[in-house]
């Protein structure tokens, strides 16, 4: 994808099915994390959600950037999240937090942004 048509796309977040999945996958967390004791407020549900928002919201501020270089660095950063919501999630389920399904679904979504993340991301790189 050359830069210039990557410009003209970067305004339009909101129909990038990467950015859609991330915003499931936020609420999704949300919903889990609701189940989760009152103590883990500012513990682990805390941590999950942020890193799970952070997701679409990184990748809606690189949309909003200039250049190919620039939204690559900010798809870089929700990468990066999807790993700490990883990371968050195994621990919820080995200290008893996190059910099997839960995890289970979790875990599918991650890998799926992940993988879409990837993929979006190599398509701007010349």
């Amino acid at each position: 994808m050359s830069e210039k048509m990557a410009q003209v796309n970067f305004h339009k977040f909101k129909s990038l099915k990467v950015w859609q999945k991330g915003i499931d996958l936020a609420v999704s967390c949300y919903e889990i994390t609701g189940k989760f004791p009152e103590e883990e407020r500012f513990g682990l549900v805390s941590q999950m959600n942020r890193s799970a928002v952070s997701i679409p919201c990184n990748i809606a501020e690189g949309a909003g950037r200039g250049s190919a270089k620039d939204f690559s660095r900010f798809l870089d950063i929700a990468r990066g999240s999807t790993n700490e919501l990883e990371t968050l999630s195994i621990i919820a389920e080995k200290v008893g937090l996190l059910h099997a399904e839960d995890f289970s679904r979790l875990e599918g979504g991650i890998d799926e942004i992940h993988r879409m993340l990837y993929s979006f991301q190599s398509q701007l790189k010349p």
